[in-house]
């Protein structure tokens, strides 16, 4: 396994870029060290596919270098890097037993037989799969499928990098948990340095220990789950990650002092000293309470998704909601909010902009 260096990278698609604009990825700097479970999270078109393929070689970066260990692998070819990839839609051989599919990149390689029948075997256990070995691939569900492929990828021991390209897109909804659950007891058996690339909050979640946040070519944020729900570094995470996202509401700040519709609102602490175009609170559902007193507002929808209820709220045009256990009030009452000031920061052109700490009285 190796530790994964991006150095200064970017990449354009056209042959003279110009502008930021002109890059899908615009400047990426990161470490992934050697044995971890990493994910890339981002929307279509964020730029997380072109980063994967010059991970593996498929691309070549305009700028900037790939280190493994510290060894440039820029311009180094996908067979040179030792990389294992998982993609969308299950890559074996359908003509092929499960036995033989996950034989193949040993034999590919020379291994020897005695190794073969052992690799096979330890990798066949992990993923639950020694009572199909020697059915023909074709007649598998998708998520055995799906297994058997990822199987391929984690049978060579020399790899540097095991990478997923949205790998559980074709299994069917209530398979996806327990092959998410599966990953994750692979990487912890075989603690491979493993890259899980995604739109799905739930699966680079439940996944990765460090997730990377892409928008629009950059990297928003890095940090654990905890990190990205508990204090989102840009409006974009918060919105992202989370059903419902964070509500971030339009604000002016005096004297050091959030005002939203001419009430203070105390934050986690204190702001900081800065100048941009806008200014905004952001605060989870799971931090604002129903109370006697506080910011006025209407209910607009209510909806009871089974662990907790989503109370949809209106503030003149803003839109705020809370997330209650019981007693949910009824469409069209007025309620008071408050928010927990502990939870509750002050965003700037969307990047935080408060420091941690006691709450601001």
């Amino acid at each position: 396994m190796a530790k994964i260096t991006l150095s200064k990278l970017r990449h354009s698609y056209y042959p003279d870029p110009k502008t930021p604009e002109d890059y899908a990825l615009k400047m990426i700097d990161l470490d992934w060290n050697d044995g971890g479970a990493y994910a890339l999270l981002g929307p279509s078109g964020c730029g997380k596919s072109t980063l994967l393929n010059i991970i593996s070689g498929l691309l070549v970066p305009s700028e900037g270098r790939i280190l493994f260990d510290e060894r440039d692998v820029t311009e180094l070819a996908p067979t040179e890097r030792n990389i294992a990839q998982v993609f969308q839609f299950p890559v074996i051989y359908d003509t092929m037993s499960v036995r033989n599919n996950l034989a193949f990149p040993l034999r590919n390689r020379g291994v020897d037989e005695a190794t073969v029948a052992r690799r096979v075997a330890e990798i066949a256990e992990m993923l639950e799969v020694t009572d199909i070995l020697d059915r023909k691939a074709a007649a598998l569900s998708p998520d055995n499928k799906q297994k058997v492929s990822m199987g391929r990828g984690l049978v060579r021991d020399d790899v540097n990098v095991v990478m997923f390209d949205e790998p559980l897109t074709v299994i069917d909804p209530h398979l996806k948990w327990k092959l998410r659950s599966k990953l994750k007891e692979l990487h912890q058996r075989v603690r491979a340095t493993m890259i899980y690339v995604t739109h799905d909050q739930t699966e680079a979640l439940t996944f990765a220990d460090q997730v990377v946040v892409m928008q629009d070519g950059e990297i928003v944020q890095i940090g654990t789950p905890v990190d990205l729900f508990e204090r989102p570094a840009h409006t974009f995470v918060g919105h992202f990650i989370g059903s419902p996202g964070m509500n971030i509401l339009p604000c002016e700040t005096q004297n050091g002092a959030a005002m939203f519709r001419g009430q203070q609102i105390a934050l986690e602490g204190d702001i900081v000293p800065g100048e941009g175009k806008r200014t905004e609170i952001g605060v989870r559902p799971e931090f604002v309470t129903l109370a006697e007193s506080g910011v006025e507002a209407v209910v607009r929808k209510v909806s009871d998704v089974g662990r907790h209820i989503v109370v949809e709220t209106v503030i003149g045009e803003d839109r705020v909601a809370a997330i209650v256990k019981e007693n949910a009030p009824a469409m069209g009452e007025t309620v008071h909010l408050n928010f927990r000031p502990d939870r509750t920061r002050l965003y700037r052109d969307g990047w935080l902009a408060t420091t941690a700490g006691e709450a601001a009285q």
